[in-house]
């Protein structure tokens, strides 16, 4: 790898056009999460310098006037001019598009991020950002604004205000970006810094010994302001953090690293006693939630070494049939990092990685690095341990078989209770049609008589279903009301859980508004993150949203959400209104139930879906689990006891976003 980079290595490959008019095209949505894209690519920059050894601490600070900035101490941006287009290199890689040093692996042999196309958009979506350079002994500034030429009346983005201009002579090298986004881009422009922090915290860990430091100028608890994130264990210290609310088996992390060719791969494993596998995987620090070739090669390995140990030592016969990857992984908690040179990402939402040569690189990696660990004298207990943990999954496995089985048999559904508890819909096209899981036989009798037959089917719940968190796969297929619901959906669940199949693409949770509903949403989305995640990162879970409260005067009749919107509507409204408070949806008549919360076109529901799948898992496994602690000190630390309704999380953790149905 050249240690030089200057502007002459920058490669321009077209214009600035387009990004305000479609800002979904570069960052997916304008929403909250569109706004944080902005800033994890200034951050993915700095990052990129850390991975390829030119940085080791990073600050990124969310300021009191909505601007963030991200700071390293890396080789600052190239300030020379650029040889085609003789302006600065700092103004090329903020005013172009697919403008940067990436395009090769002369200057990065790996990076993450839109690939020169990030810095553009940031300061295309900004009312103005700001760049300091600190490199070759001097300090280096320029500004870019987004404003209205009175000219033409329209919006030039990104403009710089002048040329790059040096500040100072300075022995500091690295680069500060800041930038604040454009209200008229985005619905909201606060920034959320729990989210910020768990990002941070989580490069940190895959970053091993990058320091990484949080400021939030906004936060009025001085203790609170910054915090700072550097693991000298890297992956090591990740797989632990995860495993908080678990008991681990053994005290020992596995830990394979190796290289072949240009990819490199680190892997990081801890059972516990828990029966779901959870993988975490990532690519040059990019999170690949739907897994691909890195995983593949992971797990065919992993697979193989086992059961060749399990042969070797006696534990599977010559006439036993060989354990199946499920069985190895059952209570594994594992997180696999490549770094790739070139990758390519598939699926809907870029979350899979599709490079064929990095299958068998990560196999052979992985074989040779956990032979070596199973060789090992004093890692046999705990690998006879695992292979033991792993029979008793396969046992567990054949009678979910037989369970799943019998609820496929057409027989066996004649004979389920589902038939006369399902109010299923009349229309065919599992697209269009909605299932509604309500609370009890009152709300489900009032959902029944107020929907829309021809899409929308009901189906009533007997009391709570199981914790899924604190079971087996056998155990929640033998619970009545789970068996119920697998087989509405059409779907089965676990390895064999088939999302084509699915017969309604909109599942809605519908529960009243106290404690007990809060209570049933939360073990029927601990079921599906653990056994049908497919339904939520498909964009196919939701929550519906019954009023509170019925305000009507006169003929006038509005119906409230909360405490809030209720005082608001009875300051408007004035006096001479009759009140009435909801305590569930039984109370609710039909054509109310109807018009406020089933009618597509005036319902509000919450789309559920997943921004940190590790972050997601830990909150499932600390609120859900058997351990009592980690969950006391969670709500210890975020429940606001001052509040009259439900307990709710911090926002964007599992991450539901509002938006009216359709």
């Amino acid at each position: 790898m050249t240690q030089t980079y200057d502007a002459g290595d920058i490669q321009v490959l077209e214009g600035l056009e387009a990004v305000r008019l479609r800002p979904g095209m570069y960052i997916g949505t304008t929403s909250s999460r569109g706004l944080h894209h902005l800033l994890w690519e200034i951050v993915d920059n700095a990052i990129d310098e850390a991975i390829n050894g030119f940085a080791d601490a990073i600050t990124v600070t969310l300021h009191a006037d909505g601007s963030a900035s991200v700071l390293d101490n890396g080789r600052g941006v190239p300030v020379d001019e650029h040889p085609t287009l003789h302006i600065s290199g700092v103004e090329v890689i903020y005013t172009r598009l697919h403008a940067g040093g990436k395009f090769n692996n002369a200057n990065y042999a790996y990076s993450g991020g839109l690939h020169g196309v990030g810095a553009s958009v940031v300061n295309a979506l900004s009312r103005w950002l700001t760049v300091d350079s600190y490199r070759d002994w001097g300090h280096y500034h320029i500004r870019f604004t987004s404003e209205v030429n009175p000219a033409t009346g329209k919006i030039e983005a990104g403009k710089p205000d002048g040329p790059l201009e040096k500040i100072r002579n300075t022995r500091k090298r690295g680069t500060l970006v800041r930038f604040l986004p454009d209200d008229r881009i985005f619905e909201d422009t606060r920034w959320n810094s729990q989210q910020v922090a768990r990002r941070l915290q989580e490069l940190a860990y895959l970053n091993k010994g990058l320091m990484i430091t949080f400021v939030d100028e906004r936060e009025k608890n001085p203790e609170k302001r910054e915090q700072t994130f550097c693991y000298d264990g890297g992956i090591v210290d990740y797989v632990r953090y995860l495993n908080a609310g678990r008991t681990p088996v053994g005290e020992d992390v596995i830990f394979l690293e190796g290289q072949r060719d240009s990819v490199i791969c680190r892997v990081a494993i801890q059972y516990t006693t828990d029966y779901a596998e959870n993988v975490f995987s990532y690519v040059n620090n990019i999170p690949t939630p739907e897994g691909g070739t890195h995983e593949i090669g992971f797990k065919s390995a992993f697979t193989k070494a086992f059961n060749d140990f399990a042969r070797k030592m006696g534990t599977l016969k010559e006439k036993d049939p060989n354990l199946t990857g499920e069985d190895f992984r059952e209570g594994l908690t594992c997180v696999l990092t490549v770094m790739v040179k070139n990758p390519q990402f598939e699926g809907q939402t870029k979350g899979r990685l599709g490079n064929s040569e990095v299958r068998p690189v990560v196999e052979a990696i992985v074989a040779e690095k956990l032979a070596d660990w199973l060789d090992n004298l004093r890692n046999q207990e705990m690998a006879q341990g695992i292979v033991g943990k792993a029979a008793r999954a396969a046992q567990a496995r054949e009678a979910a078989r037989k369970a799943r089985d019998t609820i496929r048999s057409s027989k066996a559904l004649e004979a389920q209770p589902l038939v006369g508890k399902l109010s299923a819909a009349r229309g065919h096209n599992p697209v269009d049609n909605e299932l509604f899981i309500v609370e009890g036989d009152s709300a489900g009798g009032s959902a029944k008589q107020g929907r829309d037959s021809r899409f929308q089917a009901i189906l009533p719940l007997r009391g709570k279903p199981l914790n899924a968190e604190k079971k087996s796969i056998d155990q929640v297929l033998s619970n009545e009301e789970f068996r119920s619901l697998i087989t509405a959906l059409g779907t089965s669940i676990g390895e064999t859980f088939s999302l084509s199949n699915l017969r309604y693409h909109k599942v809605i949770i519908l529960s009243d508004a106290d404690q007990d509903g809060a209570h049933i949403r939360a073990i029927l989305l601990t079921f599906f993150f653990r056994y049908m995640r497919e339904l939520i990162t498909g964009g196919h879970v939701y929550i519906g949203m019954p009023p509170l409260y019925r305000v009507a005067k006169g003929s006038q009749v509005i119906y409230c959400y909360d405490d809030k919107e209720l005082e608001k509507v009875t300051r408007k409204i004035g006096k001479g209104y009759t009140l009435q408070r909801y305590k569930g949806l039984g109370e609710m008549n039909p054509e109310q139930l109807w018009d406020t919360t089933m009618d597509p076109g005036q319902r509000k529901l919450i789309q559920v879906s997943i921004d940190d799948a590790a972050q997601a898992d830990r909150l499932v496994t600390i609120l859900m689990g058997d351990k009592v602690e980690p969950r006391r000190d969670y709500i210890s630390e975020f429940a606001d006891f001052n509040r009259q309704d439900t307990f709710q999380l911090p926002e964007g953790q599992i991450n539901p976003m509002a938006r009216p149905a359709n």
